[in-house]
């Protein structure tokens, strides 16, 4: 598949919330995705099952999805981006909306880095 290609797939299955999906069948086995420091989950996670597992997690993790959106990609070379905006009810946390830039990287055929722009949230104080 061609990084355009590759492109339009994730964003498929992105937009019907198929997000585990998308990285069984697009990524690489050597896959390394980051996240900004403070967000929910450790900044750098390597490998496509530890990938997939941070994925299930976030997806157990929703009560309920009131809006998903995910711009066209933007391709350059081997390079792509998304916008992303979801409005969801989070299991302890109540509603949150959702705003990022996500940027893929691909090789033969395959996604091997993605790396998520966004503002973390502060997470609920358990006292």
């Amino acid at each position: 598949m061609t990084t355009a290609q590759v492109a339009s797939r994730l964003v498929e299955l992105a937009r019907e919330g198929k997000f585990a999906d998308a990285i069984t069948e697009l990524y690489a086995p050597g896959v390394m995705s980051h996240e900004p420091t403070g967000g929910p989950g450790p900044a750098l996670v390597e490998g496509y099952d530890a990938v997939l597992n941070k994925t299930r997690q976030f997806g157990e993790g929703m009560e309920e999805v009131h809006h998903n959106a995910i711009s066209d990609p933007v391709v350059a070379d081997n390079y792509f981006a998304v916008s992303m905006h979801m409005d969801i009810t989070m299991k302890g946390r109540g509603r949150v909306k959702m705003e990022e830039i996500a940027v893929y990287q691909v090789k033969d055929g395959k996604i091997t880095r993605d790396q998520f722009f966004y503002t973390p949230m502060p997470m609920p104080s358990t006292n």
